[in-house]
């Protein structure tokens, strides 16, 4: 009997619900698709998200934007980030990150990882006291959340500002706080691929009244700061008004209207994706062949993508298991690469960074291999990739350390 071989798609994300192809309809009916553009006091699609979104997360204030790499990029130059100015973040991160920093001119100096994906703590405090920065980007890359306790006291006790990208991690937790409530502010993603999609789109949030006035204004408010669903009181923006600039960075209605029903079943769809990372994990964590990074109780994580490591492996091996996992449909980036490809580049990929030496992450990204698991996905779909991705590892590996070569699965894969 043959092998399975998987037949979904990796890209393919979940319908947009009704309620959003509805509201999106009526948006466009009106016309009215940028969000200042209402009539008399109604709100607009984006206010209301902003609104439904504070409270949602349980912060104060919450703006929308075009992009997540534009909240991060409104979010620092909000900050206080200047021209010059070093910002810390993790060496293990997506281009939008070192991206953000570098558009508002500043220098990233890179953070080691730990074996557990998340930032190297002791690196951190080494890092600030050798560059003297005053601000970190923490990147939850993948999802995965740093011992968030510790990191909060370290922040304090060294003065730094800590914004968090939460791009993969909305709706995660740590000891019941929600993620991109730790810092000054949390920014988030509506990209196709995070947890609420509008394509492309970007979500801010803060407890800080004169940071969420300077960044509404940098979003390009114009002075109708008023027709925000949650933001500060009109005297934040006094001061301000007139010193930042305006970046065009704004969410539109149409936007807005197809990611509000999105918002509202989203602890439904964070429930659907753990299982089906449950699903994929059991077999990998039978597997000695593989190693599934560590993930704290403290943290609730939502279960989007799954991660593990194949340590001491090099690039022939690399490329020929993927290759024996393509073939039974199962697509697998590898963080191990020499160059970019697609959504996956390394620090060594960003020629708009300084050199920087990160043997430890080098190490861990060298094996480091990432699968998207969109819902839709059944959790069968889910079982039999998990299936795949332990016998095809477990083949490889036999193959490499048997003097004699063991029998392939019964599948389409490549001799």
């Amino acid at each position: 009997m043959d092998a399975p071989v998987f037949k979904g798609i990796f890209t393919q994300q979940a319908a947009i619900p009704e309620e959003g192809i509805t509201a999106a309809l009526a948006v466009l009916r009106s016309g009215r698709i940028h969000r200042y553009n209402t009539l008399g006091d109604e709100p607009s699609e984006t206010a209301l998200l902003e609104k439904d979104y504070a409270e949602w997360q349980g912060a104060e204030f919450c703006l929308a934007c075009a992009s997540g790499g534009q909240a991060m990029q409104i979010a620092l130059r909000a900050a206080g980030v200047s021209p010059g100015d070093t910002v810390l973040t993790n060496a293990f991160t997506l281009a939008p990150v070192p991206g953000a920093i570098a558009a508002v001119g500043g220098q990233s100096v890179l953070v080691e990882i730990t074996e557990d994906l998340v930032i190297d703590l002791a690196d951190l405090e080494r890092k600030q006291a050798q560059s003297g920065a005053r601000y970190l980007l923490l990147s939850h890359m993948r999802g995965h959340l740093a011992d968030m306790d510790r990191l909060t006291d370290m922040a304090a006790r060294l003065g730094l500002i800590v914004i968090e990208d939460c791009a993969h991690t909305m709706g995660a937790t740590w000891a019941g706080t929600r993620s991109g409530n730790f810092g000054l502010a949390g920014c988030f993603s509506t990209q196709t691929y995070k947890h609420i999609n509008s394509g492309e789109g970007g979500l801010l949030t803060s407890n800080d009244p004169d940071f969420m006035a300077r960044a509404i204004i940098l979003s390009g408010s114009y002075m109708l700061y008023d027709r925000h669903g949650a933001a500060p009181a009109e005297q934040a923006f006094e001061a301000p008004r007139l010193d930042m600039p305006n970046m065009s960075a704004r969410m539109d209605n149409l936007r807005a209207a197809i990611l509000r029903p999105q918002l509202a079943s989203l602890e439904s769809s964070i429930l659907a994706w753990n299982l089906r990372y449950d699903a994929v994990a059991r077999h990998l964590a039978g597997c000695t062949a593989l190693v599934l990074p560590t993930r704290p109780p403290q943290g609730r994580f939502v279960g989007s993508s799954i991660q593990f490591r194949i340590p001491q492996t090099d690039g022939p091996r690399a490329e020929h298991l993927l290759e024996r996992w393509k073939c039974r449909g199962v697509e697998v980036k590898w963080f191990g690469r020499p160059t970019a490809t697609g959504f996956t580049s390394t620090h060594h990929d960003w020629g708009y960074l300084d050199r920087q030496d990160l043997p430890r992450t080098d190490r861990i990204l060298s094996g480091l291999f990432d699968m998207r698991l969109p819902l839709s996905f059944s959790v069968e779909d889910c079982d039999v990739i998990g299936r795949i991705l332990v016998e095809e590892a477990v083949w490889t590996e036999s193959a490499r350390s048997s003097p004699t070569r063991p029998s392939a699965p019964a599948g389409p894969g490549p001799e």
